[in-house]
Formats: structure tokens, sequence, C-alpha cells
């Protein structure tokens, strides 16, 4: 069975995106024919040149692919994995600034029980749990902060993705099978899965997810192009396409009057939609090269972007359409990713800084502070907010779920 026949395209990424393109020639070295032969029908690493792993990253994309349901031959994965490791190391990344600050913090980590899980979104509920989504394992994850207890809850329909989290008023766990072209519901009480399927076909890749006030259903389909709306009472599922062909909707937030907020990866936009109405107003932000990720919202209304392309943090005032921006402390190449606001400060993740790190700005006084995250954090993609007032990691290539205890 060829290595690559059965992954998904965010597997391949993973696996591919740190290989030579097409016309340049495998290091030679043994395990080299394996990779070559495993390899030679992936489209997207041909087109992808990646940053590399380290060691323990490219044993967790192993893992990852093994999880996705991939069959490699049992002797030949520690003579792949060296292999990988050898010649394409994790390329230098820029080291993460550790500012010092008012502010006090604890950390605590949790790996979770499946080796290449790739925890990719959290969510704090309303009963003190973390959850995760086990994107490579399709499961959903639960984490009891004070026992340290884990439970993994197998979901529906095979390989489908896990990716975004959130929670209706009656605690059950929603997410979006990124993979699966469908929204699901977990009951916790008793492990049932409800799937709600995308109407059109082309929209295959639910990716961030989140509940207004009225209990509506708001997803974004990040390559689909699309924004969805789903009515739980009675499954339904709207459409809607933003103005700007390809801008990649992301991550979302919702606002006091229930505006429905995203950010549109694909290009320097901010996107809202009416929920009235369901008409989409796009915000452009002043810089071509601006590529907003994760969006939070303050009790202000003011919508708060992590720009992952340059290195910033950015603030914009829908009212307006003014948009401010500050360096992220790590510099133009620190990815933020991850972000939330907690008591009107915001806190987000610098994801492409070794470590990765945690930031904090005062928008009061314009300043930063940060801390490293312990094990390293690689990669926070999202993050969550627990009810009194902590903040929540998943750390994707190192397996963990990690707490920010802020004292009070």
């Amino acid at each position: 069975m060829n290595l690559l026949a059965l992954l998904s395209f965010a597997a391949i990424v993973l696996l591919c995106g740190a290989l030579p393109a097409r016309g340049q020639e495998l290091p030679d070295g043994k395990g080299k024919e394996m990779v070559a032969a495993s390899c030679n029908s992936c489209h997207p690493f041909y087109a992808r040149l990646g940053a590399g792993y380290t060691a323990e990253g490219w044993r967790t994309v192993m893992r990852m692919m093994a999880n996705h349901g991939v069959v490699v031959p049992a002797d030949q994965v520690a003579t792949i994995t060296e292999y990988l490791t050898k010649n394409f190391p994790e390329k230098s990344k820029p080291a993460g600034a550790v500012i010092p600050g008012p502010a006090k913090v604890s950390i605590k980590v949790w790996q979770v029980p499946t080796p290449g899980s790739r925890p990719h979104d959290p969510l704090a509920t309303r009963d003190g749990s973390l959850w995760y989504t086990g994107q490579m394992t399709n499961t959903l994850g639960r984490v009891d902060p004070k026992t340290g207890n884990t439970k993994e809850y197998p979901l529906k329909t095979p390989h489908s993705g896990p990716h975004g989290l959130d929670e209706d008023k009656a605690g059950n766990i929603w997410y979006t099978g990124n993979t699966g072209a469908l929204i699901g519901k977990l009951d916790p009480k008793t492990g049932i899965v409800t799937e709600y399927k995308m109407p059109d076909p082309e929209v295959k890749d639910p990716h961030t997810l989140i509940f207004d006030q009225s209990g509506i259903l708001w997803f974004t389909a990040q390559n689909a192009n699309r924004v969805g709306r789903l009515d739980p009472k009675t499954g339904e599922i709207k459409l809607l396409t933003p103005p700007t062909p390809k801008s990649r909707p992301y991550g979302m937030a919702v606002n006091s009057k229930g505006t429905v907020f995203y950010v549109a990866f694909g290009t320097n936009k901010v996107g809202s939609v009416d929920p009235r109405t369901l008409e989409i107003r796009e915000y452009p932000l002043p810089d071509a090269a601006s590529r907003p990720r994760r969006i939070a919202i303050t009790s202000d209304d003011i919508v708060w972007y992590s720009d992952f392309s340059r290195g910033y943090l950015g603030h914009l005032d829908p009212a307006t359409g003014k948009v401010t921006e500050w360096p992220s402390p790590s510099g133009p190449k620190s990815e933020p990713y991850g972000i939330s606001a907690i008591n009107d400060i915001i806190w987000y993740s610098e994801s492409g800084t070794t470590p990765n790190t945690v930031v904090r700005f005062d928008p009061k006084t314009e300043k930063f502070q940060s801390w490293a995250i312990p094990g390293g954090g690689n990669i926070v993609r999202n993050t969550s907010v627990t009810r009194d007032g902590n903040f929540v990691l998943a750390n994707s290539l190192v397996n963990a779920v990690t707490l920010v205890t802020i004292s009070k």
C-alpha cells in the first residue's frame, strides 16, 4: 500500500511539507528508497517546502499517520523516521522572547494518552473540564484538571478530522469534522454522537465553530470559502459565501450584539456576518501581507487578531474601521496564532518560536509580558478560557493540553 494513499491533506502536509520539490534528489542514505517509493504519488509535497521537524516531531508525525489508518510496514518505520530526522531537521526558529511584567502565572501541562493524537483545539467547559480534539485519532478528549484523568470519546465517521470545539447550554460538545465534511455533537453522558453533514458537496472542510447568544451555531469552512449557520433545533444548515474569493475564513468570535466576526486567513481582511440579514461585510487591514488567523473580542466589541504572517497583534474598531497594530515580542517570524481575551486583557501564543510562548498584552498600557511554554508548546493552534478566567492551550506536536492559571 502506498504510504500516503490514505492520508488526508493535513496529514500529507505534515509528512511531506519538509521534503524536496520535484526535480530535487533525495539525499543518499539508508531509507532513501523507502521514502522515495512511499511518497512518489504525494502531490502536495512537491509544492510545499516546510521547516522540517525535530526527532520528536518526526516520531509524532509517524504516529499520526498510523493513527490516521496508514499502514507502514513495522520493519520500515524506524528506518524512515531516522532518515527523515537526519536529512530534514527542523530549521532554526526565533527564540521565544520572555518579557517580565506584573502578572503572575503557573503553567500545568498534561500529556494526552494516545501518542500522535495531534490535539488541535481546546475547550474549557462549564463543569471545569478541559476538552480537546484528537484530530488524528478521531476522538474528543476530556481532561479533569483536578485529578489529571483523561477520557477519550470515539467519534462516528472514521477519520473525520475533529478540529474546532464548543459547548451548548445543555453540556453537549460540538465539533467540526474537518476532513469528514460534517458538524458533530457528542453527548458526554452517553457517548452518543450526532452528525450533521454539509449540504453542499463542495464544502468538505468545516473548520472553526462558535455558538451565538441565541444558540445558533456558526462555523467556517476555510478552503471552501464559506461561513455556515446551523440551527441545532432543526438541523438546518445555511452556507454563505464571502465577497472575496479564496479568502479562507478561519477563526471566529461573536460580539455582545450577536454579530459574528471571522478572520480571513487567505487575504488581509476581517469579516462580519449580520445574524438577521446574513449579510457579510469585510474590513480590509492596511498591510497587504497581513494574514490574520485567530480572533478575540473584548467587552467594548473591539476585534483583536493574531497576524500570523507578519508577527503582529492587531486591533480593529468595526465602528470606524480603524486598525492599530503592535509587533509581537519575538519578532516578524513569531507566528502569533491562538488568541483569547480574558477580562479585557489579550492573551495569545507565538507558535513559530523555540519554545512557543504565552503572551499577555494590556490594551490600557500597551505593554507586553511573556512566558516560555514548558516542553516547547509546539504548536498552539487555538486557545480557550475557563469560567474562572484562566488560559487553556492545546499543543499539537507535543501531544499535550496546557492550563495557564493567572494569579488574581
